[in-house]
């Protein structure tokens, strides 16, 4: 786990750095400077861009991992690398003259509760494709195991352009429509940076011709469309849903909550990018008891990571949602449906990437469809019953299932598992605590509330996690941490 731990670390702190300007600009700024409409209107394009992005990519990020390294001759390689470059350009043709000659129809979708969309729906395919280009050249990094520095561009400079654009509305540089525009440049903008970063560490000696094995590569490719598709739905969906049945307002609220609760995934978006090849070479040299090792490794720390995040999130929510702007109360129980959700998805660990890296990956297909289905039912039997708690609750329910489903597949097929008895230790000092803090607060303001009890509870956390010795890499941190402090 040596250079697991290393670039993870490394790659925790860019994504929290990243997470606190995208703190920074949810909470205070757009809340603050673009005001709940506009918020609601970026935040459903992004959504549809992100649903959009994997077909525009045709999956080529992830295929470029999965067979990167069963090529072993260095011609192979780069023959590959060239077909990835170009592969998603020849798609991505089809679908944007589809999408156009179809405009007036995809129009029609929400636009009578919400007509101030209007004028950006050419944008959804435009940032897909740059997401989705993005995506390609940092999975090109990260077949170099090479992953901090992409993580740095993927993390921190959208929102800091972000950030930027946003004050620019705040000081009337900007409009708040040319905001809108301008968000969507920020995206243009990282994958130039992405690409330039991706051809600095290995460029591209292209040749015009098929890879020996194009058949299986296109097979694959469409497996993570739809693999690629269903995931990001569960994220993202939801939004696009609540635009359709509510109004593009709720969106605003939503998404103040969906964001907090993604603080928890942060490990796991850490970890995850170093992973995600080391799993794909076990895999090709089918070192079945390193893998396990590696997926019970991975469960245990990003639960362990994971659950403070989660649990200094949902001890502090009251106190949080006071000190944001125009009143987004409404999402409270948005942070805790969801939060729980990620903390599921946490605790399946490297799940989706074993998955996706075996010959099995074609029966999840069906399973994908099943979920978008299921999704699709739960967010139209709740949204009208309990508004945007209803697709909160409608997430949870379908990321359950799904990640159940595939956890039983691995268990089932690979004789993979996962968990340990530390798994449930952790979950009971988590509980635990939540119990014993959740419904004390000091007598101060809001903003010292928070750090005051954030203190307290990490030190519990920490001191409780590392005297049981639940997990190892968690514990070496913090012994490395003890140790400059001491120095």
């Amino acid at each position: 786990m040596g250079i697991v731990q290393n670039q993870s670390i490394k790659n925790s702190i860019i994504t929290f750095i990243g997470f606190g300007l995208g703190a920074i600009n949810a909470l205070f700024f757009y809340t603050h400077f673009l005001g709940k409409l506009h918020y609601g209107i970026v935040n459903t394009l992004l959504s549809g861009a992100n649903i959009l992005m994997p077909i525009m990519a045709f999956g080529a990020h992830n295929t470029l991992i999965r067979f990167f390294t069963s090529y072993k001759i260095e011609e192979k390689k780069e023959r590959f690398l060239s077909f990835m470059l170009v592969w998603p350009l020849f798609m991505s043709i089809p679908l944007f003259f589809l999408y156009f000659l179809f405009y007036n129809h995809i129009v029609t979708f929400g636009i009578d509760k919400n007509p101030e969309m209007r004028p950006f729906i050419g944008l959804f395919p435009v940032i897909g494709i740059f997401m989705g280009y993005s995506e390609v050249f940092f999975a090109w990094a990260k077949v170099h195991l090479q992953s901090v520095i992409g993580n740095l561009i993927n993390e921190v400079l959208v929102r800091f352009l972000v950030m930027l654009f946003l004050l620019g509305v705040h000081f009337d540089i900007l409009t708040k429509f040319q905001c809108i525009y301008a968000i969507a440049f920020a995206y243009f903008c990282q994958m130039v940076v992405m690409m330039w970063y991706a051809f600095k560490i290995k460029f591209p000696k292209l040749q015009f011709q098929f890879p020996e094995n194009f058949r299986e590569i296109v097979s694959y490719s469409l497996f993570i469309i739809v693999s690629g598709g269903v995931a990001v739905m569960l994220i993202d969906f939801d939004k696009m849903m609540i635009y359709k049945m509510m109004k593009v307002t709720n969106n605003a609220v939503y998404s103040v909550g969906i964001f907090m609760a993604t603080l928890i995934s942060v490990p796991s978006r850490a970890m995850i990018q170093i992973v995600a090849p080391i799993t794909s070479r076990l895999v090709a040299e089918k070192k079945w008891t390193e893998l396990n090792e590696l997926y019970k490794k991975t469960s245990i720390t990003l639960q362990v990571s994971g659950g403070l995040i989660m649990l200094l999130l949902f001890v502090n929510i009251h106190e949080i949602y006071k000190i944001i702007p125009d009143n987004y109360q409404g999402g409270i129980y948005v942070v805790f449906l969801i939060g729980i959700s990620k903390f599921f998805d946490l605790i399946v660990g490297n799940n989706n990437n074993i998955i996706t890296n075996t010959n099995y990956y074609r029966t999840v297909i069906l399973l994908g469809v099943f979920t978008v289905v299921l999704m699709l039912f739960l967010n139209w039997l709740l949204i009208p019953l309990y508004g945007i708690n209803g697709s909160a609750l409608a997430t949870l329910l379908t990321i359950f299932i799904y990640n159940s489903i595939k956890l039983y597949f691995v268990v089932k097929k690979l004789n993979l598992f996962p968990f340990t008895l530390k798994n449930l230790i952790s979950v009971l000092v988590i509980v635990l605590l939540f119990l014993c803090f959740s419904f004390w607060d000091f007598k101060f303001t809001a903003l010292l509330n928070i750090i005051l009890k954030s203190i307290l509870v990490s030190l519990f956390y920490v001191f409780i996690n590392y005297k049981l010795q639940i997990s190892e890499d968690f514990n070496r941190v913090v012994a490395m941490v003890l140790h400059k402090i001491k120095a």
